[in-house]
């Protein structure tokens, strides 16, 4: 991990960071591969957590096979046929295929990658210890700049809530992610206050204060807070950078918070029963994560499975991005609403 600050004087970013967030507690972790509470405490405060070799190499291998599906799928839907299953992006040559959603579905009949590595051990400790035992996988997509494409991701806050309870993304890059080919900066300690994010990006541009570069490899993961402030430059020549993304956040938040309602969140956790199935037929000699959500919070199975992989939104929640110089909402994971 590597920190790049600038050595002249700088005015103070443009908010103030609360003493504290009103989260939950760490709790003690009851496996190994639960995250400790110095770690947990260490993402409270500065808004992420490195977790390195968190995939194995067979992980990351099927998983590398899996998103070359997903990006062809794409390519054939092309930007008419996009829905809400993937999203493009206007760049001088034309539009730019950069973020399949719903990945779980694009898969075909037989092994899935991406559902099998939700429903790994490492993965839903994680999830358990920053949202509880009641933890919902609420989004799962795979985005990445193309070989050649290295257009900026600009300045911005997924999403905004009162942060009476952690949201979190778990990141797990397929291809590295170095230093001036792409790595994303990282604003400890910002995920406190809704920001404006086009003052920071006009006053510091990408050098804002106690910015961090973040060098990834594969098979490495990055938590981050929904909040936090992140984005990347843009680069010449960067070769292909993919990360797939999955999204959590507690079943009480969601009640309390929204933007969906109990019949959607009931539907959302169904994959983890799946995604323990896909895990347990692919290693059937590992153990298993101990899944202990409430009773009430237990769905039922239906009976078309690819309806199941498959929970699309109808809202998200607002993010704050910068647009045409003026601070704007966005709905989370780089899904701009409709401006009025």
């Amino acid at each position: 991990m590597t920190t790049q600050t600038s050595q002249q004087a700088r005015p103070p970013m443009p908010f103030q960071i609360s003493e504290a967030a009103p989260l939950p507690e760490p709790t003690a972790p009851r496996t190994p591969l639960h995250l400790t509470p110095e770690q947990v405490r260490f993402y409270d405060e500065h808004g992420y957590l490195v977790l390195r070799n968190f995939a194995d190499a067979g992980q990351v291998a099927s998983l590398r096979a899996a998103s070359e599906g997903w990006m062809e799928g794409g390519q054939r839907a092309g930007p008419t046929g996009a829905g809400g299953d993937y999203n493009f992006a206007r760049r001088a040559t034309g539009e730019v295929l950069f973020r399949v959603n719903y990945v779980h579905s694009k898969t075909p009949e037989g092994r899935n990658a991406s559902l099998e590595f939700l429903g790994s051990p490492q993965v839903l400790s994680v999830a358990e210890s920053l949202c509880g035992r009641n933890f919902v996988p609420t989004y799962e997509s795979l985005v990445f700049k193309q070989e050649g494409d290295g257009e900026q991701i600009p300045w911005h806050q997924d999403a905004v809530h009162p942060r009476r309870w952690r949201i979190f993304n778990l990141g797990l890059y397929l291809d590295a992610s170095t230093i001036g080919a792409g790595a994303l900066r990282v604003v400890p300690g910002s995920q406190r206050q809704i920001l404006d994010v086009c003052t920071i990006r006009e006053q510091f541009g990408w050098d804002a204060p106690e910015v961090m570069q973040i060098e990834m490899q594969p098979g490495d993961a990055l938590l981050h807070d929904v909040m936090v402030l992140h984005g990347s430059e843009a680069t010449s020549g960067n070769a292909l950078r993919r990360t797939l993304y999955l999204e959590f956040r507690a079943a009480e938040q969601i009640a309390a918070e929204g933007p969906w309602d109990a019949d959607w969140t009931l539907r959302r956790l169904r994959l983890v029963p799946l995604a323990l199935d896909a895990r347990q037929q692919a290693h059937p000699e590992a153990a298993s994560f101990d899944w202990r959500p409430d009773e009430a919070l237990r769905p039922e199975r239906l009976s078309d499975t690819r309806e199941e992989l498959k929970v699309a939104h109808s809202v998200h929640t607002p993010g704050m991005w910068c647009s045409a110089g003026d601070a704007v909402q966005f709905t989370g994971h780089g899904e701009k609403e409709q401006e009025s």
